[in-house]
């Protein structure tokens, strides 16, 4: 009821003897409401913190696909064959890239990268590696005894910290006749090393006919001087 000279309007509940009604105001019957309900009984059946943050979740990512499929020509299907579109070419992309690879700022020792051995206890790790049918570690041991040797045989400046390309890059100006291969092989090197490819044996073979061809080669002091091979 409204009380006189412009009171707050209040509430009317029976007494608990049924007899005189008694008034209550609007602000304490609020809050005696309030406290009511907060009475942990209420929310026994609750959801979760997380059940209500996954609701939402979910809430959203249907709103989300909802507006995309309203966009996308064709509706919700149309929206599936962009998604599986998408998909295959990152797919392929990997398949054809692989991993990406580390630079030489970053490898450190890449190459050799177990401490140094002579170009003959590489040659034979990679032996037995092929004979075992392991192709990865075969090319890797292979390409080492590649470089050991010409380091071997002065046609390159030991150095710590180069790379596959680097030494073939540096080798391929000393022996152009053999630069392709040089190139190719630290390709294979790298492929296997750092992009997650597979070897397989004719990977190898390319690698140890190239060092073989690399042991025949003798070069003169023209070699050594111009970069001319024998």
């Amino acid at each position: 009821m409204r009380g006189t000279g412009g009171a707050a309007t209040a509430l009317t509940r029976p007494r608990a003897d049924g007899d005189v009604p008694v008034d209550i105001s609007r602000v304490p019957a609020r809050e005696a409401a309030e406290r009511e309900l907060s009475d942990p009984r209420y929310h026994e059946n609750d959801p979760s913190l997380l059940q209500r943050g996954l609701d939402r979740f979910w809430e959203w990512l249907d709103d989300l696909f909802g507006s995309a499929s309203q966009a996308a020509p064709g509706g919700v299907l149309g929206l599936v064959v962009i998604v599986l579109a998408v998909v295959a070419l990152v797919a392929a992309l990997w398949w054809r890239l692989g991993t990406p690879r580390r630079t030489s700022s970053t490898t450190g020792d890449s190459l050799f990268a177990d401490g140094p051995r002579s170009a003959r206890d590489h040659r034979e790790a990679a032996a037995r590696h092929a004979s075992a049918g392991r192709w990865n570690e075969a090319v890797q041991e292979r390409m080492r005894a590649v470089v050991r040797s010409l380091e071997e045989r002065a046609l390159l400046d030991p150095r710590p910290g180069r790379t596959a390309d680097e030494a073939a890059a540096e080798a391929g100006r000393s022996l152009p006749a053999h630069a392709d291969g040089l190139r190719l092989a630290a390709r294979a090197f790298d492929d296997v090393t750092y992009g997650g490819r597979t070897a397989d044996e004719a990977a190898y073979r390319r690698v140890e006919e190239l060092d073989t061809a690399l042991e025949r080669t003798r070069p003169t002091l023209d070699t050594a001087s111009t970069g001319t091979s024998a």
